[in-house]
């Protein structure tokens, strides 16, 4: 066979028609165009199985990533409206199934998946995202023991987490109404498919967002619950943003995932797992009949105390009554000491009695002259010295010594100035041995009338 490329010449410059070439040049674009149509006509739907390398999500929401194998790698890409609908959190080291179809970007002269669909490998590379997860979450100290809140003793609001139609609802109520019927407040949730665990995280941060004493009553407990399933089907509460949430609850939390074999994260955030939803109601509440019959239980054994301590002390009380003396063997040496202190208070006072009689008659046999003279006596010198005090006063006493006192005639009044004499006109002058008529004159013989006065020159 001719070889096609033997009348090439490799020292040309110019390109120039070869004889028997009927192959014209096309230009770069235009075979990117082509292999990217050769391409996506041939492999328009393929599944490839990988492990996840390289996840990487841009800022316009898209994600790019590689799946590898043992010996090859290919790009990939999932468009933003894609990334948000996957089932699951993907990230490195996942073996994936990714659905779509092969393209090439001529930008860069490569081939790429764009992945429509992204499911795990098989239960395996979902066990191993869980365990994977677990360790992530576990070494942030979301199931830490420390961090579980007690649940309350008999809560009046009960919140409830789960889908509205299943029969997980209908357990719980029908259980709660048995036990202790409670106040109920269900957040209606998608348990599993795309959104689940958006919802089931919104309603349990939408219960710990909820006030004391607003419109809504603040439940004292919460219960996230969904039936049984495949691991696939309870996926939703293994998702990081309901392990979040409910670590985070401010409000005790008890999770009901699945059956009593089921296992979730979601359970290992809660502050209580349950086997199942049913259980979840058994272990929120008390039973109300037990709480009764307790309460009675009580009651009649605080009675019975109360009838045994008083049963007691009138035993105790019979018992001393029996020791005890009796009242008149116990009274009767006081009653005759009564009487006797009677008769002798008697006698003692009749006694004393006689004894003062005859003390006041000795006494007063001895004071009364004694008083008598001694109450003249004074007497007598009162009235002596009240004598002597007259005496000393007496105007008359001084007329033996030669003195006159001088009255005024028909006044009685005694004169003691000219000027009152000269008034007067008629005069009585007492003496020792009697009493003298006297008139006021002047000079010449001629009596001074008796409202012109003037100095006299003579008596």
């Amino acid at each position: 066979m001719p070889d096609p490329f033997s009348g090439f010449s490799s020292g040309r410059l110019v390109a120039e028609p070869i004889p028997g070439d009927n192959a014209a040049p096309v230009s770069v674009s235009e075979l990117a165009g082509r292999l990217k149509r050769m391409v996506e006509g041939e492999f328009g739907h393929v599944r490839l199985r990988g492990e996840i390398s390289g996840y990487k999500r841009a800022a316009s929401g898209h994600v790019y990533l590689c799946l590898k194998d043992e010996s090859a790698v290919i790009d990939g890409v999932i468009w933003r409206g894609a990334a948000a609908a996957l089932p699951f959190q993907a990230q490195d080291g996942i073996e994936v199934v990714a659905t779509g179809k092969l393209t090439t970007y001529p930008g860069r002269s490569k081939y790429q998946i764009v992945i429509d669909r992204m499911e795990l490998a098989g239960e395996g590379a979902l066990m191993a995202l869980l365990e994977k997860l677990k360790a992530k979450l576990g070494a942030e100290g979301l199931f830490d023991p420390a961090r579980k809140k007690p649940l309350p003793f008999l809560p009046r609001v009960i919140g409830v987490v789960t889908s509205p139609t299943g029969a997980v609802i209908r357990d719980i109520l029908h259980r709660l109404e048995d036990r202790c019927p409670s106040h109920v407040i269900v957040w209606p949730v998608q348990v599993q498919g795309e959104g689940a665990a958006q919802q089931v995280a919104a309603a349990v941060r939408g219960f710990g967002a909820i006030e004391p004493g607003g419109p809504v009553p603040r439940p004292d407990l919460l219960i996230v619950a969904r039936g049984g399933g495949s691991i696939e089907d309870l996926w939703a509460f293994n998702e990081e943003a309901v392990v979040r949430a409910v670590a985070d609850c401010s409000i005790p939390v008890i999770s009901a995932v699945g059956h009593e074999t089921d296992t979730s994260l979601c359970d290992h955030a809660a502050d209580l797992r349950a086997p199942t939803p049913t259980a979840a109601a058994e272990l929120a509440v008390p039973v109300l009949a037990d709480l009764r019959h307790t309460v009675q239980s009580h009651a009649m054994r605080t009675e019975r105390c109360v009838r045994r301590y008083h049963q007691r002390g009138e035993e105790r009380l019979a018992a001393l009554v029996r020791v005890l003396p009796r009242r008149d063997a116990l009274l009767g040496p006081q009653r005759q000491r009564v009487d006797d202190l009677a008769q002798r208070l008697g006698l003692g006072l009749e006694r004393r009695l006689g004894q003062a009689r005859r003390t006041l008659d000795r006494q007063s046999a001895v004071l009364r002259p004694a008083m008598l003279d001694r109450q003249l006596t004074r007497g007598r010198q009162h009235l002596a010295s009240v004598g002597r005090l007259l005496e000393s006063v007496n105007p008359d006493n001084l007329l033996k010594r030669g003195y006159v006192r001088v009255e005024g005639r028909g006044t009685g009044k005694t004169i003691d100035s000219a000027a009152a004499a000269r008034a007067a006109g008629g005069l009585k002058l007492h003496f020792r041995d009697g009493v003298v008529d006297a008139r006021v004159e002047r000079a010449g013989g001629k009596p001074y009338p008796p409202d012109k006065l003037e100095q006299p020159s003579l008596l």
